[in-house]
């Protein structure tokens, strides 16, 4: 176990430093931020004075290599624009994201995966190919485009909920709703094959002939055994909620880091999306190392394997 989680490690630490170079070059590409910063008519002196001042005068190299050396202390430099230390802006935002991301989770596994296994258990219910039609529809449509009619249908046209904002405990129905429905269907479908999968195998039909119902055969060993494919799934989905709400956060005006995200590209506010994409690599390379220990909880073969 150690030598894997040392290997691991290894491998998130090779890939968040390629994450911080590929990032920080790339942001230079979009153009100097401080052309947008002064005012129109500036002198070329004005514009020089505030490069110096904001350290964009010097060599890029130069930049990276400061930027890694305040990286290794933790430091995440001040925003560009608000000239406010960047963990204060994203510790502000985060909250609303976490919120947002944890609801849409808990309905899209709520549902998705129920869903799944009754499709499965009912393949020719008239309910189960209802189900699919949801799983279809939930994969095919665009997130913002599903945002835009939850917003015509329940806020502007029925006056239910709220359209934008997040001033009220129902401000996050629409909004997580919106984002659930991808990793909704996706949970939906992954279980069903899981599941199927399992039940087409013989000691699934020993237990059969023993007498266990059917509900009993999935409960006791279908559910436990088609798990890995849903972690697996489960920690892709967590990062996939969170770059989703980049889109869901801008649609419905929720004060989240994907809004900031999109303000801060817009801005040129380089240090913000820096330490965002930071943090969403951070995330997603713990939530592969998590479900990989996951794997040998749900099934013991894995663990004995991974110690030959």
């Amino acid at each position: 176990m150690s030598r894997f989680l040392f290997r691991r490690l290894m491998q998130a630490a090779i890939s968040i430093l390629g994450v911080t170079a590929l990032i920080f070059f790339l942001q230079r590409l979009a153009g100097d931020p401080v052309l947008l910063m002064v005012s129109e008519g500036a002198s070329q002196q004005a514009i020089d004075a505030l490069r110096a001042n904001l350290g964009f005068d010097r060599p890029v190299l130069v930049q990276f290599t400061d930027y890694m050396s305040d990286l290794a202390l933790l430091d995440f430099g001040q925003s560009v624009v608000q000239q406010v230390p960047v963990v204060d802006i994203i510790g502000s935002r985060l909250p609303y994201t976490i919120w947002l991301a944890g609801v849409a989770l808990l309905l899209a596994l709520g549902i998705g995966a129920p869903l799944g296994v009754f499709m499965a258990m009912r393949r020719d219910h008239p309910l189960s190919r209802i189900g699919m039609g949801f799983v279809l529809a939930g994969q095919s449509l665009p997130t913002f485009w599903s945002g835009v009619l939850l917003i015509l249908v329940f806020a502007v046209t029925l006056g239910w909920l709220p359209a934008s904002g997040a001033r009220a405990p129902d401000s996050v129905i629409m909004p997580a709703i919106c984002l659930s429905l991808l990793s909704m269907a996706t949970f939906a479908r992954v279980t069903r094959t899981a599941v199927l999968d399992e039940l087409s195998k013989p000691y699934i039909r020993a237990a059969r002939a023993k007498g266990l119902s059917m509900g009993q055969v999935v409960r006791r060993h279908a559910l436990r055994n088609s798990a890995i494919p849903v972690i697996s799934i489960a920690a892709l989905e967590i990062a996939n909620l969170l770059s989703g709400a980049v889109i869901v956060e801008t649609v419905f005006a929720w004060p989240g880091l994907g809004q900031l995200t999109v303000q801060s590209i817009a801005a040129r506010d380089f240090p913000i999306v820096q330490a965002v994409v930071l943090l969403g690599a951070f995330v997603s390379i713990f939530l592969n190392l998590a479900a990989d220990l996951l794997y040998s909880a749900v099934d013991p073969r894995i663990r004995l394997e991974g110690s030959k």
